[in-house]
């Protein structure tokens, strides 16, 4: 293969952490600690984080109409 001379090579930057907008750190990318991974854990988990429907989530039958086709 062949070398590129005199190519630059420019650092990602990181983004701060979606919780609290520290620097993150490289152990919890992207968080900055366990804290707010943890946090961010417990909002999926607590269904904090959806994705708009127009179902109401009081309809039974919902999940039986999909096909799968």
């Amino acid at each position: 293969m062949s070398e590129m001379t005199g190519a630059k090579v420019v650092p990602l930057k990181r983004k701060p952490c979606p919780i609290c907008k520290k620097p993150p750190v490289t152990e919890y990318l992207p968080f900055c600690s366990k804290r707010c991974a943890d946090i961010d854990l417990g909002q999926w988990l607590g269904e904090g984080y959806r994705i708009p429907t127009n179902q109401s989530p009081e309809d039974p039958d919902a999940e039986d109409e999909y096909t799968g086709d």
